[in-house]
C-alpha cells in the first residue's frame, strides 16, 4: 500500500539530509516529500525568523501540493512545527510521527523542554552570532551522532546551517494539547540518543504528552538519517501505517 509522508527536518538541517531515507522509502512503494523549512533555507533571514514562520512554510507546501492523508513526520525541532501544522490544517493530516522530537503543551517553546545546559550555551551563542545558533561540534560529534565514525561525523557537520533562534523561543500556537488531538499518534526513539540525556529522556517524557501514541523504537542516535537510513526508513513506515 502506498501512503504519503512529508518529512520534516529538525534545527540546522534541510530536507536534503533526509533524502536518504526517503529514497528507501520511495522505493517501498511510498511517497515521500522532504521540505525545507522556513529559516533553514538559503538567503532566509536568521535574525527574525520565528516558529510560526517555519510552520506556515509547512503548511503553504501542503496545500500548494494539495497533499492529503499524509503521514506528517517531525524530527527534534520539527515536532513543535508538525504539532503547530497540525493544528492548522487537521482535515489534510492522517497521522503524526514525532521521531526522538519535541511535543509541546499550549504556551510551552522549544527552550522550555530543554535542559538548563542547552539554555545557557544557546544563549550564549545566539548573542554572538545575530541570534542563529549552531552546536560547536564536540557536541554534535558526541551527544548527537554518537553512533558515527569520525569521518561521517565531520561530513555530516558541513552539512548544517545555522538556526534561527526566535524558533526555539517563541511559544507553540495550539488549540489544545496534542493528547486531545484526534488524531494518530506514533513516537519513535532511537535509542542511542543523547542529544537530550537520559535523565531528562526523549521517552516517556515527550512521549507521554501524545495520550494515546504507538510506540517504535530502533537502535541509533539522534542523527539516524546519516548513520543508518534504511532502520529509520522501516520505523518512519511502521509509525505510520493504519
Amino acid at each position: 500500500m502506498s501512503d504519503t509522508y512529508v518529512i520534516v527536518h529538525g534545527a540546522w538541517h534541510t530536507g536534503a539530509e533526509l533524502e536518504a531515507t526517503a529514497a528507501l522509502m520511495r522505493k517501498a512503494g511510498h511517497t515521500v516529500h522532504c521540505p525545507t523549512l522556513a529559516g533553514n533555507r538559503p538567503g532566509d533571514n536568521k535574525t527574525t525568523t520565528g516558529l510560526k514562520d517555519a510552520v506556515d512554510s509547512l503548511v503553504d507546501y501542503i496545500v500548494s501540493k494539495d497533499l492529503k492523508q499524509v503521514r506528517l513526520v517531525g524530527h527534534s525541532y520539527g515536532g513543535m512545527v508538525i504539532s503547530m501544522t497540525y493544528d492548522r490544517i487537521p482535515d489534510r493530516i492522517q497521522r503524526l510521527v514525532y521521531v526522538n522530537a519535541f511535543v509541546p503543551n499550549p504556551g510551552e517553546c522549544l527552550n522550555d523542554l530543554v535542559p538548563p545546559h542547552y539554555l545557557s550555551l544557546f544563549d550564549e551563542i545566539a548573542a554572538a552570532n545575530a541570534n542563529a545558533v549552531m552546536l560547536p561540534f564536540p557536541i554534535w560529534r558526541e551527544a548527537f551522532i554518537n553512533d558515527a565514525d569520525l569521518a561521517l561525523a565531520e561530513s555530516s557537520y558541513a552539512a548544517l546551517n545555522p538556526h534561527p533562534y526566535k524558533t526555539f523561543t517563541d511559544k507553540a500556537e495550539l488549540k489544545m494539547p496534542m493528547a486531545a488531538a484526534q488524531v494518530g499518534k506514533s513516537y519513535i526513539n532511537c535509542q542511542q540518543d543523547t542529544a537530550m540525556p537520559h535523565g531528562h529522556p526523549w521517552h516517556p517524557r515527550l512521549s507521554e504528552k501524545l495520550g494515546l501514541f504507538r510506540l517504535v523504537e530502533c537502535q541509533g542516535s539522534h542523527e539516524i538519517w546519516f548513520t543508518d537510513p534504511a532502520t529509520i526508513a522501516d520505523a518512519i513506515v511502521k509509525a505510520g501505517r493504519d
